[in-house]
């Protein structure tokens, strides 16, 4: 089977408004820059945005929010992006902020078929408001829920048409565990090869996870903080 599109333009074509979407990435290491960028073009609205954090406010998830597209956002750390805070304080895009792992986990439960799972992070804070509680023994936990998704955004390094990904690094992150979470997987990849040019020792995410894949360009690999003495 071949899940070849054109362009990225083609891939968030398929993505109407009011879609879920898990967009992969760690700050901008792993980012699949051109889905979001093409996402921005075509000014689907209302989403429901699922990531770590929301980058920066003139690059990846900031370009959507900028632009009105989106409408919550369930995710760990938005301290970078300040337009985010504005609107979370003003009401105006929905914002639940999850510990990093058990937001992972919550994706990784999702991906696995399960309902959710019991934690000790966030017992006796906000967090835990309105959460099913229970102790086991002796300690007390809380009932998360599994995240899943309509979409789900992944970059990797390399990957073929039939959908198998290979991560590079750090840039590997949250993209695999997002990959299975969703309905239909998005992958953009930097470089795309015939099938069998990956050895099967070295797919990280294999293709029954992917149902659509692209070569990205116009990278810009940005950096999140340049830090001197």
């Amino acid at each position: 089977m071949n899940k070849v599109l054109p362009s990225a333009e083609a891939a968030v074509a398929l993505i109407p408004d009011g879609a879920s979407i898990l967009v992969g990435g760690f700050g901008v290491c792993g980012l699949p820059e051109n889905l979001i960028r093409a996402l921005h073009v075509r000014g689907t609205r209302n989403l429901t945005v699922m990531s770590n954090d929301m980058g920066t406010d003139d690059f990846g998830l900031g370009l959507l929010l900028h632009n009105n597209q989106i409408r919550k956002v369930i995710g760990s750390y938005i301290g970078e992006n300040k337009e985010c805070q504005r609107r979370m304080l003003a009401g105006t895009v929905e914002v639940e902020l999850v510990p990093q792992g058990t937001f992972a986990e919550r994706i990784r439960a999702g991906g696995a078929g399960l309902g959710g799972f019991f934690t000790p992070t966030g017992v006796g804070t906000l967090v835990a408001e309105g959460k099913e509680t229970r102790v086991i023994d002796g300690v007390p936990y809380i009932l998360e829920k599994a995240l899943r998704a309509d979409f789900a955004f992944v970059r990797a390094w390399k990957g073929d048409r039939l959908g198998n990904l290979v991560y590079r690094k750090t840039a590997r992150n949250f993209n695999p565990i997002m990959a299975t979470a969703a309905h239909t997987t998005l992958a953009e990849v930097e470089e795309l090869v015939a099938p069998g040019d990956i050895s099967p020792d070295h797919v990280m995410t294999p293709g029954i996870f992917v149902q659509q894949i692209f070569r990205g360009e116009h990278y810009e690999r940005r950096i999140a903080k340049r830090m001197v003495r």
